[in-house]
């Protein structure tokens, strides 16, 4: 028998969600202007998961769970805010759906922004408790709780990480990438599985071979049960059982809990449009198997009432006072695009006197080094990066042998993973460096790339910036052939919320990455592997002497890396160009210097716009020379913002030059050089322009 005062906590937040839901239905008109889903059938279960869950947490919870959050702690009224996207919903500011909480209070566990994208709050959740195991296990300033972000709570009870699923979510692919890293790793998480039988008009025959708790038994390391989350009692003591076996032992569980859908899958798909199973899902309503508990447990039926009647009031109470709370104003749709960066000057010294230039990739690794030996909590990972190989370019040679296997270290070949395990692992306070190994294998990662990490600080109203590097080795070298070769920019300048540099030599990879270090956004390094090394004829430019340690380039700074001057009676042109198109304009204009200007974007997002077109105004004729297929591409919309902002001062049409519109690129070397740009193309094009 449970203790009555937890008993009386757990009924009265049991009474309140059901108390919420009802009412929304009583009020549909006025509730369904925005989509919401209530957890009446599954309250059990949430509220029992709550009552154990201590600030130190980390929590990411589903759709379905707003009796957890009122069971951690927020009041009704901070749901209604959420539920009529007013101005002071504590979650979002008005920005995301009912139940997608994002929070950050001092006494309560900490929730990350998490989409709606069923399943994928598993890999985040997974890279949460992958930075718990890092911070316990990484060094002994970490271990003690030294360091911002790192304090140990003095409790002494140890965090760990829950997340919260629908049954349905655990078919997804990206659901095995999380469960796979945490039996590989050992990582203090549980996944709590709610299984209603239902997807939303799909239920489990249909769509499952197995439940979560029998798909668990494959994963050797995650230990598995499965209860009647229905029940108050039964759902109290086993989760009881399994936090402290991960507080003390730090291993993940899976806790599978059959729970009854008491309501619609959301307010936009009501139950009796489909489902047959009403009267038999209402037999076991959690509700009434509390109230006899608490009956059993000698509370009068009196008390019960009077619980039930105080809620009620608190719960209209709050929501006619929700009603009338403030809208967002125009102006809030503006703000926690990006969280605040230090970085806004170009600070150390950019070419100090060397004995001998470094490539481009070394500038790179020797950044890296510097700040992981400056920065304890600066991990990392990603495809064959550890110490056997060091990367398979070595961009992350000797890497794993100064600092560990623990901080520098080959994951399974997940790029959803390495992508997404970063919005968890920036949240406890750890900096990731992560790797896909070429451009052509970032397809995986983009979901989580651009449904969790981009818009994480904006849907949090900027709690909850994730602060990471991507760096993604990209274009055509060597004949890579179609799947390490590709350009893949054009996709990602499309994605809201992420910073993107594309560096053309070492000096200015070197800066940007300790920039990308110290900004609190998520940043994608694209590195050309034809420069890495300057093998190719040509980039010679990308070798440099090796800047400072304290070296910065802030993004959105462009580079003049040809400069002339405004003429009367030549004719010129401004070349705005990036990455390997840099050295295919330095060296196509060779014969033409006091024609030609060139502008490396060095960042395509931000871009320094001032210094585009001021450039092409001078030159009054402009070229983008892009290594992508041109057709609907970055440089495409670039040259039309270019037409757009500079149509009076233009001589020509602004152009464009790029790869040819074909679906890959080939492995043969006479069909890759025909299908890319190359230095005899470019001038071609610019003698083009220069007698249009």
């Amino acid at each position: 028998m449970l203790d009555k005062k937890i008993l009386e906590k757990a009924f009265s937040t049991m009474a309140t969600a059901k108390a919420m839901s009802n009412l929304y239905e009583d009020n549909f008109k006025i509730v369904s202007k925005y989509v919401h889903a209530t957890s009446r059938g599954h309250e059990a279960i949430q509220i029992a998961m709550a009552m154990q869950l201590l600030p130190q947490d980390y929590a990411f919870p589903y759709y379905r769970d707003d009796a957890m959050l009122l069971g951690i702690g927020m009041r009704p009224y901070d749901l209604m805010l959420q539920l009529m996207a007013k101005k002071d919903d504590p979650f979002s500011g008005g920005r995301t759906y009912y139940c997608h909480p994002s929070l950050k209070d001092a006494d309560k566990p900490k929730i990350p922004h998490q989409s709606s994208a069923t399943g994928m709050q598993a890999i985040p959740a997974t890279g949460a408790a992958m930075g718990f195991w890092y911070k316990e296990n990484l060094t002994p300033a970490l271990s003690k709780g030294e360091g911002e972000g790192f304090a140990i709570p003095p409790s002494g009870a140890r965090g760990l990480v829950v997340c919260s699923l629908g049954d349905a979510s655990v078919t997804e692919g990206e659901i095995a990438e999380a469960l796979q890293m945490a039996a590989l790793k050992q990582l203090p998480i549980l996944y709590l599985v709610q299984d209603n039988g239902w997807d939303i008009s799909a239920n489990a025959a249909e769509t499952r071979a197995q439940n979560a708790f029998e798909y668990a038994k494959g994963f050797h390391g995650i230990e598995a049960i499965s209860i009647d989350g229905a029940n108050f009692t039964e759902s109290y003591l086993a989760l009881q059982k399994v936090v402290k076996t991960i507080r003390e032992e730090r291993r993940p569980f899976l806790v599978h809990a059959k729970v009854p859908l008491l309501n619609h899958h959301t307010s936009g798909v009501r139950m009796e449009w489909y489902r047959d199973d009403l009267e038999e899902a209402q037999s076991r309503d959690p509700y009434p198997v509390l109230m006899q508990q608490m009956l059993d447990a000698g509370f009068k039926q009196e008390e019960i009432n009077k619980i039930e009647s105080e809620v009620a009031t608190l719960v209209q109470k709050d929501f006619d006072r929700a009603q009338l709370a403030e809208d967002p104003s125009p102006e809030d749709l503006f703000t926690h695009d990006f969280a605040p960066t230090p970085i806004t000057e170009e600070v150390g010294e950019r070419n100090p006197p060397r004995e001998d230039k470094v490539v481009m990739v070394d500038c790179a690794l020797f950044a890296v080094e510097e700040l992981m030996k400056k920065h304890p909590e600066c991990l990392l990972y990603g495809q064959d990066v550890g110490g056997r190989l060091g990367g398979v370019f070595r961009e992350a040679a000797t890497l794993a042998q100064k600092f560990g296997d623990e901080r520098v270290f080959n994951t399974p070949i997940q790029e959803a993973f390495i992508v997404g395990s970063t919005v968890g692992m920036s949240a406890v306070g750890l900096k990731p460096i992560v790797e896909v190994q070429f451009a052509d294998y970032i397809w995986p990662g983009l979901n989580q790339l651009f449904t969790e990490v981009s818009r994480s600080c904006y849907l949090s109203n900027g709690k909850w910036p994730v602060s990471m590097i991507l760096r993604v080795p990209i274009g055509a070298y060597g004949s890579g052939g179609p799947y390490h070769s590709s350009s893949v920019e054009s996709v990602l300048t499309n994605i809201r919320g992420i910073k993107i540099a594309y560096p053309s030599n070492g000096a200015d990879l070197k800066g940007l990455l300790k920039a990308a270090y110290y900004d609190p956004n998520p940043v994608v390094i694209l590195e050309h592997k034809g420069l890495y090394w300057s093998k190719v004829k040509g980039t010679d430019a990308a070798r440099v002497n090796e800047p400072s340690e304290d070296y910065v380039l802030p993004f959105g700074k462009a580079n003049i890396v040809q400069e002339i001057w405004e003429q009367e009676t030549d004719e010129t042109i401004t070349v705005i160009t990036y990455g390997m198109g840099v050295h295919w304009a330095l060296n196509a204009s060779a014969t033409m210097k006091n024609q030609v200007e060139i502008i490396d974007l060095r960042t395509l997002y931000p871009l320094d716009e001032e210094a585009i077109f001021k450039s092409v105004k001078k030159a009054k004729k402009c070229l983008v020379v892009t290594e992508e297929p041109t057709n609907n591409s970055f440089a495409r919309s670039l040259a039309g913002l270019i037409q757009e902002k500079c149509f009076k001062h233009l001589d020509a049409p602004v152009m464009v030059i790029g790869s040819e519109n074909m679906p890959a690129i080939p492995l043969n070397s006479v069909l890759e050089f025909t299908m890319i740009p190359n230095v005899d193309k470019v001038r071609l094009k610019m003698e083009e322009l220069l007698n249009y």
